[in-house]
């Protein structure tokens, strides 16, 4: 039974640590980018994964589903889900190849990007078929999603240290790195999965993921709609309001790393149907997400300024997005729970009465809600209040974004209350609260670095003194550890 509890939990570790070694891929990356554009240049940049995002939306359809069979090990559901998401991805780039010059124009975009937000189609289609390729990989070794992980950022970095310093190419460079380097690890993944592969595609299978789509179509739409927000903050607020947000974001979405630490439990709760991980699982994403949230708040003008000087003063931004990451997370996390319990598909068939009446369809409706809060008011607000004020524009959205999440974290909590009891370990919780406290307060009255590295190394200290600090303090970190060393066969039993 330990044994069962450390996989959910190594599974997890060995993400979060992939995830975590990213950041400093991803953070080269990024600073590539940041020091070679113009503000105006970055806010493009994450424009064109704005507009792409809509096409997006059918990336999860088979994915959601296929894992889910591939955990209840129906015979050709993984070879199925990678060739039916490759040909709604084709189908999709031959959509919206023909309007990107016509959206360009209508959000007064040079020209000149045309080509790069063209080539974006073929960063779209690797988005689909990793997507299915994890989905299946989830089911049975999740931990190799973190070896893929660190594949890719590899390549990616190298990819673009080449073509961007090295070739002076820097919007193609940039957007090639992130096409060749997702080829590379959708290959890593096609291996692992190669016996599982030749057993026969089941168009049955596709069939009912058809008729379960039309629920997962109606929660991406009301994601996408929600992401209507951002276009807003670039209508309103301008290219500069939306380059200080993405800027922000990129350490915010640290805390969402976090939750890698559960990745196991759904499909666990698939296959077991067994309630008994989610407390130990909870416990584990917490321990990790209270002390990343302090530290990238204490050293969130360190972070920002390590971007760009002209991203300091987005702080505020930061330290928003941040509460925001943290109301996210706890809403994913319950979300998983859920998803995780239902047996609607148990017999590989998907009722679609069953499934509009099932406390699955009332989270995926949820999304809505997040839009009619978050839509209006921010169309409100800077309109009338931060026309032309970028950073302020910014902090409108994150605080909108905040009260829309913490909305729908409540209707999250009250669907799971109503059916499925969590266990909230609020002894680990105040512990985890009060030791990342500690840390956020002494990072803070520390002098704030400009630099790369003495932000790094104000970071990974404070990383340092909160494990030191919760292993005195708490057993729990101390049990894992010791699983932890058990599993590489640094310790033994007795």
């Amino acid at each position: 039974m330990a044994k069962d509890e450390l996989r959910i939990q190594y599974s997890g570790l060995i993400i979060f640590g992939s995830q975590l070694v990213s950041v400093a891929t991803g953070m080269a990356f990024i600073l590539l980018l940041t020091r070679n554009m113009t503000t105006p240049e970055y806010g493009v940049w994450s424009n064109i994964f704005d507009l792409t995002g809509y096409f997006l939306l059918f990336a999860g359809f088979v994915p959601f589903w296929a894992m889910r069979f591939v955990a209840r090990r129906n015979e050709g559901a993984a070879e199925t889900a990678v060739l039916a998401n490759l040909i709604v991805a084709l189908a999709l780039a031959a959509v919206y190849i023909p309007l990107v010059p016509l959206v360009t124009a209508g959000l007064h975009i040079s020209g000149s990007y045309v080509p790069v937000y063209l080539l974006a189609s073929a960063q779209m289609i690797t988005v689909y078929v990793i997507s299915a390729l994890e989905s299946c990989l989830r089911a049975e070794k999740p931990q190799v999603i973190g070896y893929g992980l660190l594949l890719e950022e590899a390549c990616k970095l190298v990819l673009a240290a080449v073509l961007i310093v090295g070739l002076h190419q820097l919007f193609l460079g940039a957007m090639l790195s992130l096409i060749l380097s997702a080829l590379l690890q959708a290959l890593y993944y096609v291996r692992l999965l190669s016996r599982r592969f030749g057993r026969g595609i089941r168009w049955d299978y596709v069939r009912e993921w058809l008729k379960g789509s039309v629920a997962i179509l109606y929660n991406s739409v009301g994601s996408q709609l929600a992401a209507f927000v951002f276009i807003l903050l670039l209508v309103y607020g301008g290219q500069e309001a939306r380059a200080d947000y993405q800027a922000a974001t990129t350490f915010a979405a640290v805390i969402g790393y976090s939750l890698s630490l559960a990745f196991a439990l759904y499909p666990k709760l698939l296959a077991e149907e067994s309630m008994r991980e989610v407390t130990t699982s909870l416990r584990t994403v917490l321990m990790f997400a209270f002390p990343l949230a302090a530290i990238v708040i204490s050293t969130s003008q360190s972070l920002l300024t390590v971007l760009n000087v002209s991203y300091r003063s987005a702080s505020t931004v930061l330290i928003l997005l941040v509460v925001d990451a943290l109301i996210v997370l706890l809403s994913q996390f319950y979300t998983y729970v859920l998803y995780g319990v239902e047996r609607l598909d148990k017999e590989a068939r998907i009722p679609l009465r069953r499934l509009v009446r099932s406390r699955m369809f009332k989270v995926l409706s949820l999304p809505y809600v997040q839009a009619a809060v978050a839509l209006p008011a921010t169309f409100i607000v800077l309109s009338v209040f931060a026309i032309g004020h970028a950073v302020q524009a910014a902090v409108y959205v994150a605080i909108i974004s905040i009260i829309a999440h913490a909305v729908t974290f409540g209707l999250t909590f009250l669907v799971m209350h109503r059916s499925v009891r969590i266990v909230v370990p609020w002894r680990s919780v105040a512990k985890y609260l009060a030791v990342s406290a500690v840390v956020g307060i002494i990072l803070y009255v520390l002098p704030h670095s400009a630099t790369l590295a003495l932000t790094f190394a104000a970071v990974v200290g404070g990383a340092v003194l909160y494990a030191v600090l919760l292993l005195v303090a708490d057993e729990d970190a101390r049990t894992l550890v010791r699983l932890i060393l058990k599993e590489l066969g640094m310790s033994s039993d007795g």
